[in-house]
């Protein structure tokens, strides 16, 4: 199984605390049969003030600590961004770190506030599709505003964005209304992926297996495959910082 969202990078956001947090996380992962990890720091102006220096050089600590422990696990790094006004500015200056490519598109990672949808954000999305950045919402099963009206998400669905659904949303985690909207996006959008957002392994461990599982049994082989291996595959492999041997 392929990865595309994790907390793995220590001390630089809320999730792993120190190389052995790190290390800790990617040895379960490993035991679930994940192969390939995308470490996804936040960047959020004025909270994570995480930059592309920054998250390399952490990234490279966790590689050096992979390596010594001879993981067979693979890492690569981008980040989840925070959809703010900044953003407009961080892809100008060609600062944005992307996941992969997908049809030819950069794909980012990108969040909305736990609690709504902001206004603007369709122009948003419209602007970084016009400059070839395609949006991979992460976690909207989680978002309060689509708990209500989950139509609310409608308008990047008709822009062909991808959605990013939780491993634990599936597994009820999140409470009922999270994974009942979950199985909702993975059953009505062709263009998702489940990743771990895994941050700890207490309250945020990854779940990889047991979601897969889950879906395996309700939807199918098929489908199951194509949400936690094929098309992440397919945006990964164009990630700069894995080698296409990494793929074989």
């Amino acid at each position: 199984m392929i990865d595309l969202h994790s907390h793995i990078l220590p001390s630089i956001d809320d999730g792993a605390r120190n190389i052995d947090d790190a290390l800790a996380m990617l040895y379960e992962s490993e035991s679930q049969g994940v192969t390939h990890v995308l470490a996804t720091p936040h960047i959020n102006i004025g909270t994570f003030d995480n930059d592309l220096r920054i998250i390399q050089t952490a990234f490279e600590q966790v590689q050096q600590a992979i390596d010594l422990e001879k993981l067979q696990i693979k890492l690569a790094y981008a980040a989840e961004v925070r959809i703010c006004p900044e953003i407009l500015q961080l892809a100008v200056s060609e600062q944005l770190p992307f996941v992969g490519k997908y049809q030819g598109k950069n794909v980012l990672l990108l969040e909305f506030p736990h609690s709504h949808v902001p206004p603007g954000s369709e122009k948003l999305v419209d602007w970084l599709m016009a400059r070839n950045i395609l949006p991979l919402i992460a976690h909207p099963e989680r978002n309060r505003d689509a708990w209500s009206l989950p139509e609310i998400m409608s308008p990047f669905i008709r822009r062909n964005c991808l959605f990013q659904i939780t491993a634990g949303s599936l597994l009820g985690d999140f409470g009922e209304r999270a994974s009942n909207l979950a199985w909702r996006y993975l059953e009505s959008n062709s263009t998702v992926v489940v990743a771990s957002d895994m941050h700890n392994l207490s309250k945020r461990a990854p779940k990889m297996r047991q979601a897969f599982e889950l879906v395996h049994a309700e939807l199918g082989d098929e489908k199951a495959n194509y949400m936690f291996n094929d098309l992440p595959l397919e945006i990964l492999m164009s990630n700069v910082c894995f080698k296409k041997s990494s793929f074989a």
